[in-house]
Protein backbone atom coordinates (compact mmCIF):
# COMPACT_ATOMS: atom_id res chain seq x y z
CA UNK A 1 0.00 0.00 0.00
CA UNK A 2 1.54 3.28 -0.93
CA UNK A 3 0.22 7.14 0.32
CA UNK A 4 1.17 10.41 -1.62
CA UNK A 5 2.32 13.47 -0.06
CA UNK A 6 3.69 16.71 -0.87
CA UNK A 7 6.46 19.37 0.57
CA UNK A 8 6.51 21.97 -1.68
CA UNK A 9 8.35 20.63 -4.72
CA UNK A 10 8.88 17.60 -2.83
CA UNK A 11 7.15 14.21 -3.60
CA UNK A 12 6.42 12.44 -1.14
CA UNK A 13 5.41 8.54 -0.98
CA UNK A 14 4.84 6.77 2.60
CA UNK A 15 5.06 2.73 1.28
CA UNK A 16 3.27 0.26 4.10
CA UNK A 17 5.09 -2.99 5.29
CA UNK A 18 2.23 -3.29 7.16
CA UNK A 19 -0.05 -2.01 9.50
CA UNK A 20 -2.01 -3.63 12.31
CA UNK A 21 -3.43 -3.98 15.99
CA UNK A 22 -0.08 -5.98 17.36
CA UNK A 23 0.30 -4.16 20.35
CA UNK A 24 -1.28 -5.39 23.51
CA UNK A 25 -0.75 -1.46 25.71
CA UNK A 26 0.59 -3.26 28.51
CA UNK A 27 3.55 -4.51 26.54
CA UNK A 28 4.22 -0.95 24.26
CA UNK A 29 3.88 1.45 27.68
CA UNK A 30 4.61 -0.97 30.47
CA UNK A 31 6.25 2.03 32.85
CA UNK A 32 2.74 3.71 32.79
CA UNK A 33 0.22 2.45 35.67
CA UNK A 34 -2.59 0.31 34.76
CA UNK A 35 -5.28 2.32 36.21
CA UNK A 36 -3.67 5.17 34.19
CA UNK A 37 -3.28 3.81 31.49
CA UNK A 38 -7.02 1.95 30.91
CA UNK A 39 -8.07 5.32 31.63
CA UNK A 40 -6.42 7.68 29.47
CA UNK A 41 -7.12 5.12 26.27
CA UNK A 42 -11.16 5.24 27.27
CA UNK A 43 -11.11 9.04 27.67
CA UNK A 44 -9.51 9.51 23.80
CA UNK A 45 -10.93 6.51 22.13
CA UNK A 46 -12.96 8.56 20.77
CA UNK A 47 -10.28 10.03 17.99
CA UNK A 48 -7.74 6.77 18.62
CA UNK A 49 -10.41 4.16 16.97
CA UNK A 50 -10.15 3.02 14.63
CA UNK A 51 -7.02 3.90 13.32
CA UNK A 52 -4.66 3.79 16.15
CA UNK A 53 -6.27 1.73 19.08
CA UNK A 54 -9.13 -1.00 18.60
CA UNK A 55 -10.78 -1.15 22.08
CA UNK A 56 -12.67 -4.34 21.64
CA UNK A 57 -9.50 -6.01 21.37
CA UNK A 58 -7.52 -3.68 23.89
CA UNK A 59 -4.57 -3.59 21.19
CA UNK A 60 -2.69 -0.06 19.67
CA UNK A 61 -1.97 -0.13 15.72
CA UNK A 62 1.27 -0.05 15.03
CA UNK A 63 2.29 0.78 11.33
CA UNK A 64 5.85 -0.37 9.65
CA UNK A 65 6.77 2.10 6.88
CA UNK A 66 8.97 3.42 4.79
CA UNK A 67 9.31 7.10 3.28
CA UNK A 68 10.44 7.80 -0.28
CA UNK A 69 11.22 11.17 -1.42
CA UNK A 70 11.99 12.73 -4.96
CA UNK A 71 13.35 15.91 -4.58
CA UNK A 72 16.10 18.05 -6.96
CA UNK A 73 16.54 14.67 -9.06
CA UNK A 74 17.62 12.42 -6.27
CA UNK A 75 15.20 9.38 -4.91
CA UNK A 76 15.67 9.07 -1.27
CA UNK A 77 14.35 6.28 0.98
CA UNK A 78 14.08 6.72 4.40
CA UNK A 79 14.63 3.90 6.82
CA UNK A 80 13.60 0.62 5.25
CA UNK A 81 11.70 -1.48 7.37
CA UNK A 82 11.99 -5.01 7.97
CA UNK A 83 12.73 -6.30 4.62
CA UNK A 84 11.50 -10.08 3.52
CA UNK A 85 12.60 -13.52 4.85
CA UNK A 86 14.73 -11.65 7.18
CA UNK A 87 14.72 -14.04 10.08
CA UNK A 88 13.48 -12.12 13.16
CA UNK A 89 12.73 -12.93 17.06
CA UNK A 90 9.40 -11.43 16.90
CA UNK A 91 6.95 -13.58 15.09
CA UNK A 92 5.42 -10.21 13.58
CA UNK A 93 8.60 -9.72 11.77
CA UNK A 94 9.94 -13.27 11.04
CA UNK A 95 10.14 -14.29 7.37
CA UNK A 96 7.57 -11.45 6.31
CA UNK A 97 6.69 -12.02 2.41
CA UNK A 98 5.05 -8.42 1.60
CA UNK A 99 5.08 -6.46 -1.87
CA UNK A 100 7.58 -3.81 -0.80
CA UNK A 101 9.53 -3.93 -4.03
CA UNK A 102 6.78 -3.84 -6.16
CA UNK A 103 5.35 -0.95 -4.55
CA UNK A 104 8.55 1.22 -4.32
CA UNK A 105 9.41 0.08 -8.19
CA UNK A 106 5.75 1.30 -9.16
CA UNK A 107 6.42 4.77 -7.39
CA UNK A 108 9.90 5.30 -9.08
CA UNK A 109 12.13 4.32 -6.91
CA UNK A 110 13.10 0.81 -7.26
CA UNK A 111 16.78 -1.05 -6.79
CA UNK A 112 18.36 0.52 -10.04
CA UNK A 113 16.80 4.30 -9.23
CA UNK A 114 17.54 4.79 -5.52
CA UNK A 115 20.18 7.55 -4.91
CA UNK A 116 20.30 7.41 -1.17
CA UNK A 117 19.13 5.61 1.58
CA UNK A 118 18.85 7.28 4.98
CA UNK A 119 18.71 5.84 8.11
CA UNK A 120 16.80 7.89 11.26
CA UNK A 121 18.47 4.99 13.37
CA UNK A 122 19.64 1.29 13.02
CA UNK A 123 16.77 -0.76 15.05
CA UNK A 124 15.86 -4.31 13.21
CA UNK A 125 12.36 -2.80 11.62
CA UNK A 126 14.48 0.01 9.89
CA UNK A 127 17.01 -1.56 8.17
CA UNK A 128 15.62 -4.48 6.36
CA UNK A 129 15.43 -3.65 2.85
CA UNK A 130 19.00 -2.53 3.05
CA UNK A 131 19.58 -5.87 1.03
CA UNK A 132 17.69 -8.81 -0.24
CA UNK A 133 18.77 -12.44 -0.52
CA UNK A 134 20.84 -13.64 -3.54
CA UNK A 135 22.50 -16.80 -4.17
CA UNK A 136 22.48 -17.41 -0.25
CA UNK A 137 24.02 -14.18 0.75
CA UNK A 138 22.52 -10.86 1.74
CA UNK A 139 23.27 -8.46 -1.05
CA UNK A 140 22.87 -4.64 -1.46
CA UNK A 141 19.19 -3.78 -2.58
CA UNK A 142 19.95 -0.66 -4.16
CA UNK A 143 23.12 -0.95 -6.21
CA UNK A 144 23.37 2.66 -7.07
CA UNK A 145 22.81 4.09 -3.69
CA UNK A 146 24.66 5.55 -0.72
CA UNK A 147 23.35 3.71 2.26
CA UNK A 148 23.84 6.99 5.03
CA UNK A 149 24.23 5.49 8.77
CA UNK A 150 24.19 8.06 12.23
CA UNK A 151 27.93 7.35 12.83
CA UNK A 152 27.52 7.66 16.61
CA UNK A 153 24.94 5.47 16.57
CA UNK A 154 26.84 2.64 14.22
CA UNK A 155 29.72 2.62 16.61
CA UNK A 156 27.80 2.10 19.48
CA UNK A 157 26.29 -1.21 17.52
CA UNK A 158 29.78 -2.40 16.22
CA UNK A 159 30.72 -2.27 19.21
CA UNK A 160 28.70 -4.90 20.92
CA UNK A 161 29.16 -6.67 17.59
CA UNK A 162 33.24 -6.85 18.27
CA UNK A 163 32.67 -7.89 22.04
CA UNK A 164 30.75 -11.22 20.30
CA UNK A 165 27.46 -10.19 20.05
CA UNK A 166 26.22 -11.52 16.69
CA UNK A 167 22.26 -11.28 17.60
CA UNK A 168 22.41 -7.44 18.28
CA UNK A 169 19.13 -5.83 17.09
CA UNK A 170 17.62 -9.29 16.23
CA UNK A 171 20.10 -10.23 13.60
CA UNK A 172 19.61 -6.97 11.38
CA UNK A 173 23.23 -5.90 12.40
CA UNK A 174 24.88 -8.91 10.29
CA UNK A 175 21.93 -8.92 7.38
CA UNK A 176 21.31 -5.57 6.53
CA UNK A 177 23.79 -3.35 8.08
CA UNK A 178 27.65 -4.69 7.49
CA UNK A 179 26.81 -6.46 3.77
CA UNK A 180 26.72 -2.35 2.85
CA UNK A 181 30.21 -1.82 4.46
CA UNK A 182 31.43 -4.82 2.81
CA UNK A 183 29.80 -3.48 -0.50
CA UNK A 184 31.49 -0.29 0.02
CA UNK A 185 28.34 1.82 -0.22
CA UNK A 186 28.04 2.96 3.51
CA UNK A 187 28.72 6.48 4.29
CA UNK A 188 28.23 8.01 8.03
CA UNK A 189 26.15 11.00 9.15
CA UNK A 190 27.44 13.60 12.12
CA UNK A 191 23.94 14.66 12.89
CA UNK A 192 24.82 18.64 11.45
CA UNK A 193 25.50 18.52 7.86
CA UNK A 194 22.38 18.21 5.54
CA UNK A 195 22.65 14.62 3.37
CA UNK A 196 20.83 13.76 0.33
CA UNK A 197 20.19 17.74 -0.60
CA UNK A 198 17.12 18.26 1.02
CA UNK A 199 17.21 16.96 4.37
CA UNK A 200 18.51 18.28 7.23
CA UNK A 201 18.94 16.11 10.94
CA UNK A 202 18.18 16.95 14.06
CA UNK A 203 19.24 14.62 16.69
CA UNK A 204 16.86 13.11 18.66
CA UNK A 205 18.49 10.54 20.98
CA UNK A 206 16.96 8.26 23.37
CA UNK A 207 14.67 5.45 21.88
CA UNK A 208 18.40 5.15 19.90
CA UNK A 209 21.83 5.90 20.69
CA UNK A 210 21.76 9.04 17.98
CA UNK A 211 18.33 8.80 16.58
CA UNK A 212 18.07 11.61 14.29
CA UNK A 213 14.56 13.25 12.31
CA UNK A 214 15.05 14.77 9.69
CA UNK A 215 13.52 17.87 8.61
CA UNK A 216 12.62 19.11 4.46
CA UNK A 217 11.49 22.33 3.64
CA UNK A 218 10.54 23.39 0.11
CA UNK A 219 8.11 26.86 -1.37
CA UNK A 220 7.70 27.67 2.55
CA UNK A 221 6.42 24.10 3.49
CA UNK A 222 7.80 21.55 5.93
CA UNK A 223 8.13 18.20 7.22
CA UNK A 224 9.52 16.36 9.79
CA UNK A 225 10.52 13.02 9.29
CA UNK A 226 10.16 12.45 13.37
CA UNK A 227 11.57 8.22 13.37
CA UNK A 228 10.88 6.87 16.18
CA UNK A 229 10.08 9.04 19.04
CA UNK A 230 6.82 8.08 19.04
CA UNK A 231 4.91 4.44 18.60
CA UNK A 232 1.61 5.84 18.72
CA UNK A 233 -0.57 8.92 18.00
CA UNK A 234 -1.61 8.30 22.24
CA UNK A 235 1.95 9.50 22.89
CA UNK A 236 1.14 13.24 20.92
CA UNK A 237 -1.96 13.41 24.03
CA UNK A 238 0.38 12.17 26.46
CA UNK A 239 4.16 12.85 25.36
CA UNK A 240 5.40 11.84 29.03
CA UNK A 241 4.44 8.15 28.20
CA UNK A 242 7.57 6.12 27.20
CA UNK A 243 7.62 2.57 24.87
CA UNK A 244 9.31 0.24 26.37
CA UNK A 245 11.51 0.40 23.18
CA UNK A 246 13.59 3.19 24.76
CA UNK A 247 17.41 3.01 25.28
CA UNK A 248 17.64 6.04 27.56
CA UNK A 249 14.02 7.18 28.64
CA UNK A 250 15.06 10.86 30.28
CA UNK A 251 16.61 11.64 26.83
CA UNK A 252 13.73 10.01 24.94
CA UNK A 253 10.87 12.09 26.77
CA UNK A 254 13.10 15.38 25.76
CA UNK A 255 13.71 14.41 22.33
CA UNK A 256 9.56 13.90 22.23
CA UNK A 257 9.02 17.24 23.38
CA UNK A 258 11.00 18.87 21.76
CA UNK A 259 10.12 17.37 18.61
CA UNK A 260 6.59 17.98 19.14
CA UNK A 261 7.17 21.69 19.99
CA UNK A 262 8.76 22.31 16.59
CA UNK A 263 6.25 20.45 14.95
CA UNK A 264 3.69 23.07 16.21
CA UNK A 265 5.40 25.87 16.29
CA UNK A 266 6.15 25.25 12.44
CA UNK A 267 3.33 23.74 11.47
CA UNK A 268 5.07 20.97 9.97
CA UNK A 269 3.66 17.52 8.59
CA UNK A 270 4.56 15.18 10.55
CA UNK A 271 5.91 11.49 9.02
CA UNK A 272 6.82 8.94 12.24
CA UNK A 273 7.77 5.64 11.21
CA UNK A 274 4.61 3.27 12.96
CA UNK A 275 1.68 5.94 13.36
CA UNK A 276 -1.82 4.49 11.84
CA UNK A 277 -3.22 5.82 9.08
CA UNK A 278 -3.48 7.92 7.51
CA UNK A 279 0.12 7.46 8.87
CA UNK A 280 1.17 11.36 8.86
CA UNK A 281 -0.29 14.58 10.08
CA UNK A 282 0.24 17.51 12.63
CA UNK A 283 0.43 18.96 15.78
CA UNK A 284 -1.96 21.16 17.05
CA UNK A 285 -1.71 23.05 19.84
CA UNK A 286 -4.49 22.25 22.76
CA UNK A 287 -4.38 24.25 26.05
CA UNK A 288 -0.95 23.67 27.59
CA UNK A 289 -0.64 20.30 25.95
CA UNK A 290 -1.12 19.09 21.97
CA UNK A 291 -3.62 17.29 20.12
CA UNK A 292 -3.19 15.41 16.34
CA UNK A 293 -4.48 16.47 13.53
CA UNK A 294 -4.32 13.58 10.51
CA UNK A 295 -3.20 14.83 7.17
CA UNK A 296 -5.90 14.76 4.58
Amino acid sequence: MIHHHSIGDARITGVIEYSGPTHDPAFLYPAVDKAERDAVLKANANWLAPNHYVPHMDRLIVTIQLWVVHAGGNVIVIDTGVGNRKPRPAERMDRLNTLVMPWLEAIGAGPQQVTHVVHTHMHTDHVGWNTVEKDGKWVPTFGKARYLFPKDEFDYWQALYDKGDKAINGGSHVDSVLPILDAGLADFMDGKSEVAGCLAPEPVPGHAPLMLSFRIRSRGEEGIFTADIMHNAIQIARPDWNDRYCLWPDKALASRAAVLARAAERGALIMPMHLGAPYCGYVRRQGEGYMFEPAA
